[in-house]
């Protein structure tokens, strides 16, 4: 029996606990608060993940340049491009929630016990002094996110500027990002139980009303990332690059396939390494730096995805966001989704850091645990798209790309 749950795909088990927890909620009313106590574990589960993985994750992605000339040269490029593409994709997502409020009227109650940190008061300026912790672990042990990323990407500088000195912490850093991902994949096994558990308290303490805002979320996941496929990359591609976007698409719709299919940004890396080489033209070098950079740091469907969902929690709660909040949500799905893992359900893990920087209750992740899996997959292909785009940008730049290959992309 358990051999054979294990062997059905985990996003199959998600939607078959989705439904079930429907079902339970419905038939226990207020009593399926007995099993929300499941739900909380897994939301702590995902909760202790969230340091150790941006960490890790941020350092290795930047110790993989390998040289800290060429980070400051075509590093400098990719990096900025990536930012860039993140903060639009996570302006379009706010932009897309605000016009639809896809959590309006379902006027959910703040759970009794949940400690809900408050709506950030702090000038401008104050909160650019608390970037630099004071002390880097104490902001670990506290959960202070965006020092903590302050911090590990001047870390990474560091152990780059050692050269071969600081080798031996550089493959420490790669291993504990793969150990990492590893952990957020064994995390993820506990999901089915979490949204079973979650779901059942929402729907038997809300109402089945409370979960229709899910068909919400889903046409803005997809719309948003249609809007980054269809006008954000070909416009870099046509200002940038220079390049007909027709080309493009042709040449990287292998690794396309591959990143939907699979929901994984690492799973998709061989394929779409292959692509940008042998299709689209780009040099070795540049390839295989950028779209390695990529599929660590560069999520923009999850950037525009986490900024649709803190709206929706925001909504939902009834939580007032002043201008501040706009800014930490945009500020922290950027940097979150530079530390999310290449790997299925990773958004879920950066979900806790956007919310909870707003002080919206960690319970929204119940609303979108069940079809993580089918967001996850657009947002999937949106991200892996997003790394060919840089790498055939930055091959441009560098004038590292054979055009006349381009032009002539056929399928792998």
């Amino acid at each position: 029996m358990m051999k054979k749950w294990f062997a059905t795909p985990l996003w199959k088990r998600v939607i078959l606990a989705l439904g079930l927890g429907v079902v339970a909620g419905i038939l226990l009313g207020e009593d399926a608060n007995s099993i929300k106590w499941i739900g909380d574990l897994f939301i702590r589960a995902i909760k202790m993940l969230v340091v150790p993985l941006i960490f890790f994750s941020l350092v290795s992605g930047i110790t993989a340049v390998g040289d800290i000339g060429k980070l400051g040269k075509v590093g400098g490029r990719a990096i900025g491009l990536f930012m860039m593409t993140a903060a639009i994709s996570v302006s379009l997502g706010m932009f897309l929630a605000t016009l639809v409020q896809p959590g309006a009227g379902l006027t959910i109650d703040i759970p009794a016990g949940s400690q809900i940190p408050p709506p950030p008061d702090q000038s401008v300026i104050q909160m650019v002094v608390n970037l630099i912790p004071d002390n880097p672990l104490m902001a670990m042990a506290q959960g202070s996110i965006l020092p903590m990323i302050v911090f590990a990407v001047l870390f990474g500088v560091a152990i780059l500027a050692s050269g071969s000195e600081g080798a031996p912490l550089a493959r420490a850093m790669d291993a504990g990002s793969a150990v990492m991902q590893k952990m957020t994949i064994i995390v993820m096994e506990l999901t089915p139980f979490g949204v079973f558990a979650l779901i059942a308290w929402v729907a038997g303490t809300f109402g089945f009303e409370a979960l229709l805002p899910l068909g919400k979320l889903v046409m803005l996941n997809y719309l948003g990332c249609g809007i980054i496929l269809l006008i954000v990359y070909p416009l870099m591609l046509r200002l940038i690059a220079r390049l007909p976007v027709k080309d493009f698409y042709r040449g990287i719709v292998d690794a396309q396939a591959v990143a939907f299919s699979t929901a994984s940004s690492n799973a998709a890396l061989p394929v779409t390494l292959r692509c940008v080489e042998r299709n689209l033209g780009v040099s070795n070098s540049i390839a295989s730096f950028t779209v390695a950079l990529g599929a660590t740091i560069n999520m923009n469907g999850t950037a525009m995805y986490l900024g649709v969902i803190a709206l929706f929690g925001a909504q939902a709660y009834g939580v007032e966001l002043t201008w501040l909040s706009y800014c930490l949500i945009a500020l922290t799905s950027t940097l979150g989704a530079i530390g999310a893992a290449g790997v299925p359900g990773s958004g879920l893990v950066m979900m806790s850091l956007v919310l909870t920087s707003i002080g919206v209750p960690l319970e929204t992740i119940a609303f979108v645990a069940g079809i993580n899996h089918l967001l996850d997959m657009m947002r999937t292909m949106t991200n892996v798209t997003g790394d060919a785009t840089v790498a055939v940008a930055v091959g441009r730049l560098a004038g590292e790309i054979d055009e006349r290959e381009f032009r002539s992309a056929d399928d792998v």
